[in-house]
């Protein structure tokens, strides 16, 4: 499991304008910080808040335990859609920053031109629908409903065992 967060707009905290991932990665989408006009210290303020989120997400859903190794495997990055592309690249950075020889980010929806953006990190790209226009993620979903942390270790733990 990598555990990604978005870096919301602060005006907008559904649009991403980055990501941020373990070991320190961090992607951010100038274009779009430029677009909305988001200051530096904005930027830095809403990384704090997301880096808590993650480190405690982290602790919460892992524990004490490592992640499986994956150096010299095929990290396979699933996300429930793929609207700006930043946490699949924060995700896949994760993976490939821990030594997985390939990379494959996959996800339900997410526009056509997604493919190429993720190119750079990824060594494949599968996208079940590329419905043009895209709007958002949430429009292809009958319940896009945030998952819960109780039900996100409930899920880790029956794996487990």
């Amino acid at each position: 499991m990598i555990v990604v967060r978005k870096l919301g707009v602060p005006s907008q905290p559904e649009l991403a304008m980055g990501a941020i991932g373990e070991n320190g990665v961090q992607i951010v989408d100038e274009r779009m910080v430029a677009l909305a006009g988001v200051r530096r210290d904005e930027l830095e303020a809403v990384e704090r808040v997301e880096r808590a989120e993650l480190d405690r997400r982290i602790l919460l859903y892992r524990g004490t335990r490592t992640g499986i190794g994956i150096r010299n495997k095929t990290a396979l990055i699933i996300d429930d859609g793929i609207a700006t592309g930043s946490t699949a690249r924060a995700a896949a950075m994760v993976a490939r920053l821990a030594g997985a020889a390939r990379v494959v980010i996959a996800a339900p929806v997410g526009p056509a031109d997604s493919i190429e953006r993720l190119a750079s990190v990824a060594d494949e790209v599968v996208l079940a629908r590329t419905p043009d226009p895209f709007h958002a993620i949430g429009a292809f979903y009958t319940d896009f409903a945030q998952t819960s942390d109780a039900e996100v270790k409930r899920l880790l733990e029956t794996e487990e065992e």
